[in-house]
């Protein structure tokens, strides 16, 4: 199956600061990949280098094939987007805007259609500026659905929007993967990436730190234990006979798979203490691995 979405050993720069180095990944039809980091990561750099609005200093991007600088029009054409950057010119409404941009197109998605399905009917004729801020973020998912796009490249896609939206788009997501689109992420909520992603691509200072499934980044099994009360990881390192580490006390990382029997010990030793199992999971959530990954580098870079 030939890619969607190509990078290759990208890098953009903005005088001496590259924005993006060094970038690789790819994202196949029928995929939804998840693009994380913190504020100037360079997620925003690389998603306007795909969409043909950079020129890279090095590498190579395609898009269905194509290079999305020089043919443009054709990338355009089969590819959605939805960007930080932009919006609608403020007397415009989202009935307006639809009507506008479906007339690009020569088989594009019915405007009413996409008005129920992103929840806008009772704004259709409100303009731009008087709608709220999760309004314009779904009149703008609208805007990227409504050219039938083979790939969606959607930067932050549920800024702004509030819970019952939220599902909106997650359920629109879920669709256009099913129907065989390739979808491109940016996103900080990390929970999201989680319940919608494929795979994941973790970026710091223009740099991969990371990328593959959820469990390719949750590393190795181990149990991780939230107790009722302070417990000595020493004493407990001895009665499982492996490492143990925590934070706080009460969160508890212990460096061996879960089994029946090392459940067993870790009951008795906490019923010993008068102490209770809060929670158990036997994988790193992508929160702390998240924050582990972006830790070390912050560390290795300052040592």
């Amino acid at each position: 199956m030939s890619h969607a979405l190509d990078v290759e050993h990208l890098r953009v720069s903005f005088g001496e600061l590259a924005a993006v180095d060094d970038v690789s990944l790819r994202v196949d039809y029928g995929e939804v990949v998840a693009l994380l980091g913190p504020n100037g990561a360079g997620k925003t750099t690389l998603v306007e280098t795909l969409l043909g609005f950079r020129s890279p200093l090095a590498g190579l991007v395609r898009l269905h094939g194509l290079d999305p600088v020089r043919d443009h029009h054709e990338v355009t054409l089969r590819t959605g987007a939805l960007l930080q950057r932009g919006g609608v010119w403020f007397p415009m409404s989202p009935r307006d805007v639809l009507a506008l941009t479906a007339s690009y197109y020569d088989a594009p998605r019915e405007p009413r259609e996409l008005l129920a399905l992103l929840a806008l009917e009772h704004c259709a004729k409100t303009p731009w500026r008087r709608l709220s801020g999760g309004e314009q973020q779904r009149t703008l998912l609208a805007l990227a659905l409504i050219g039938r796009p083979r790939a969606l490249v959607l930067d932050e896609p549920t800024t702004g929007v509030d819970a019952e939206g939220r599902q909106v788009v997650r359920e629109i997501i879920r669709a256009e993967r099913d129907r065989g689109c390739a979808l491109l992420l940016t996103t900080h909520e990390l929970g999201e990436a989680e319940r919608l992603c494929d795979r994941l691509v973790i970026v710091h200072q223009g740099r991969v730190l990371a990328q593959g499934t959820l469990d390719d980044l949750a590393g190795e099994p181990e149990m991780i234990v939230e107790v009722s009360g302070p417990v000595d990881v020493g004493e407990l390192a001895a009665r499982l006979n492996c490492a143990v580490t925590s934070d706080d006390g009460r969160t508890l990382r212990c460096q061996v798979a879960s089994s029946p029997q090392r459940i067993a010990s870790l009951t008795d030793f906490l019923n010993e203490r008068h102490l209770s199992m809060v929670s158990l999971r036997t994988r790193a959530s992508l929160e702390e691995r998240y924050l582990e990954l972006v830790g070390d580098e912050r560390a290795g870079r300052r040592s």
